[in-house]
Parts: structure tokens; sequence; C-alpha cells
């Protein structure tokens, strides 16, 4: 059923209105609208309305989500814990796609109706991981939509045959081309770079590149990513994920590189982590350059934290960036909604006539309390179809 009247709720906090849904779209929007014949109608209660809320960035295929606690012992360098997954995996026969699921699952529930994954893709596992992801995708369209990140966690350069996995990965249907640390995992940026955007050019997907590299080496990896950018013509088809460059270079060069990735319209996502320097939300906006958030990896051989409420990542983005105003808390919603929506291509979102009705209903007086206190979700609605109701789903 995706036909619905959904009666007094406030719009990101302000008026109350009724929302008509037909069709699994918003209709109408307004006071005093009346039900079509047969339309089930929901009582808001004067509850806060948000629309869907966006994972920007996860790993779904890498969970251990409805599984024993995983008992981590694995050592600090990101090489360290890119081996030990793969190894693990391999050993235990992890399953991408009931574990994918389940988290999803999770995710739609607490009213994400979007997420952007990246899915490992590798001479190991091949494009096993992917196919699971990528049935889940499917499998759950009606509900929520996902979208599968083609991702050489274990380098593109240092693993002969990649490249071709990758070729054949979006040739397949991934939606987008994932890449990795081009200087201090490949150790050679620009031909890891130039590979990578040749896939993509070659396939018309998106770009979604993880940078962890700091200070001066990420901003010379960052300049050539532009480069390739502006060259192909890709502008507003490229993210690039953590960024943690961004958090920790002199304000001239800084101010270069925000005022690059605004022109060329290159998304930023942060996940805001305490333990790294993170791109400041601030800055970042003031720059005009798009930011948003996601959880990175949910309990999974990488980290045992992660949540899929994303108001808790919210909440993690404002106080990373040290944002008390109403106003400011409103920048952090924006990370997990509709600048995330815009950096991933998630078209026909928000509260507005004819958007997608993915609808989230909060028990909260404004958007900052909805942020900053945990305050129940009363009511999800996905596509039109109600899926969750008091934190249970339907």
């Amino acid at each position: 059923m995706t036909d619905l009247l959904l009666k007094n709720v406030r719009p990101l906090g302000g008026a109350a209105v009724d929302v008509l849904v037909q069709d699994g779209r918003i209709s109408q929007l307004g006071a005093n609208q009346q039900a079509p014949a047969g339309v089930a109608q929901e009582d808001g209660q004067g509850a806060l309305l948000l629309p869907g809320l966006v994972e920007g960035h996860t790993h779904l295929d890498k969970t251990t989500w409805g599984d024993a606690w995983y008992v981590n012992n694995v050592g600090s360098a990101l090489t360290d814990r890119i081996d030990n997954e793969r190894q693990w995996r391999a050993k235990t026969g992890h399953d991408a796609r009931t574990h994918a699921k389940a988290l999803a699952l999770a995710f739609l529930k607490e009213g994400a109706t979007c997420i952007r994954t990246h899915v490992d893709v590798d001479t190991d596992a091949g494009l096993k991981h992917l196919e699971g992801v990528n049935a889940v995708r499917d499998e759950l369209a009606d509900r929520m939509r996902i979208q599968t990140v083609a991702f050489p966690q274990s380098g593109l350069l240092k693993r002969s045959g990649t490249a071709e996995l990758l070729d054949q990965a979006l040739a397949s249907g991934a939606d987008v081309l994932g890449g990795l640390d081009p200087s201090a995992i490949d150790r050679d940026p620009a031909r890891s770079l130039d590979v990578l955007f040749d896939l993509a050019n070659k396939h018309s997907k998106p770009v979604d590149i993880h940078l962890h590299e700091p200070g001066d080496l990420g901003a010379f990896s960052m300049d050539l990513i532009l480069d390739r950018t502006e060259a192909l013509g890709m502008q507003g088809k490229v993210t690039i994920s953590h960024a943690f460059c961004l958090g920790a270079l002199e304000t001239p060069r800084l101010n270069g590189l925000l005022e690059r990735l605004a022109h060329l319209r290159v998304g930023i996502l942060t996940t805001a982590p305490a333990s790294r320097p993170v791109p400041s939300v601030r800055a970042c906006r003031d720059a005009g350059v798009t930011i948003f958030s996601g959880n990175d990896g949910v309990r999974d051989t990488w980290t045992p934290y992660g949540d899929p409420d994303l108001l808790m990542r919210a909440r993690l983005v404002g106080l990373r960036n040290d944002f008390r105003r109403d106003s400011e808390l409103a920048w952090a919603l924006a990370c997990v909604t509709g600048a995330a929506a815009k950096a991933c291509g998630f078209t026909d979102y928000g509260l507005h006539v004819g958007a997608r009705a993915d609808l989230v209903l909060v028990d909260a007086s404004c958007v900052a309390e909805a942020v900053a206190q945990h305050r129940p979700k009363t009511l999800v609605v996905a596509a039109g179809r109600v899926v969750a109701r008091n934190g249970a789903a339907v």
C-alpha cells in the first residue's frame, strides 16, 4: 500500500500540515487535506517530520550485524586491518548478502531510506561480496534505495587483476566506482588515478575515493583527483570520502582546495571521527562545498562502533564540529538528509510535492532537539509504505 494521508505533522519543525501520499510520492502538502476513498490515515499528533535519512558512506558487506561479538585484536595500521579482514572473511566464509540485508533492514527501521555502501572487490573474493549486496539492493528496492560502490579495499595497483575486476563490477551493475589512497597504498598516485578515472569514464559512472592520507600528502593526492575531475568533465560526479587532510592544512592551502572542490562540485564525506583531523563542516559550507556524513563501518572487523540510527551520526557531527546553536544543529541534520542525497545523487528527495514519500516522524519539538537528544521515531514511511512504528519494524 503506497497511498497514505499523514495528518498533523510539522515539516522540519514548521507549522502543522497534512501530507497526502499517492503512488509512493507526496501529492499534496498543506492544511486540512482530505483522503480519497480507501486511503489509510495516520495521525502524526504534531510530531516533527523529517525526510528519509541518508546513509552516505557505509560498508554493508563487512558487517557482523546479527552475529556473535567479534573480538578485535587487530593491529592499528590501515594495512593491518585490510589484511586481517580479507583473511578473516575467507576463513569464516562470511556471507555478505545475509549480513548486508540484516543491517540494511536495521537502517530502514531507524528511518534510513537511502544508502551508499562500499563493497570490497579484490583478487581473493572477486565479485562475490558485490553480487551479494547487489542482490540485497534489488530485493529491497521497493522500500529503500541502495547504491553499491565497487571498492578496491586492498588497493588498485597492489594486486594484479584488480582493475579488471572493477571493470567487470561496473559492467555487471555496480552503481559507483570506488578508490583508495593512491599515494599511501598504491605508491603510484598518477597511474592509480589514471586507471581509476579511465574506468569511470569508460562506464560513465561516478567516483567515490577513500582518502585517508594526512596533511600535505593528502592535499597532493586531492589535487590529482581534482585535475582528473576537471579534465574528464566529471563535475558533480566525484566524492572524496574522509578527506582527513582538510582538517590539518594551513589556511591558504586549505582555502585553495576548498575553492577547487566547490568549483568542480566535488562532495566531501566525513564520518566526524574523534581520533583524526576532519574537514570542518562550517568551512566547507562557507566555501560552497557539499559535505555530508555516514557511519563508515558498523560493527565489523575494523570497528565495534557504528549505529543504524543516523540521528546519532548527525549528533556526532555536531559534537565534532562544536555545534551548539539550533541553526548549526540543522547543518548536522543536513549531513544525513539533503546534503547526502545531493552528493550521492538520490533524486526526487525531500519534503515537497512530487518527492518520493520517504518520511520520518520524530517525537521532538524541533530539528535541534531531534539531533541533540535521543528522541523516539514514531513512524517511518518508505516510498509511501509504513515500514516501522515506535521503533519496531512493520
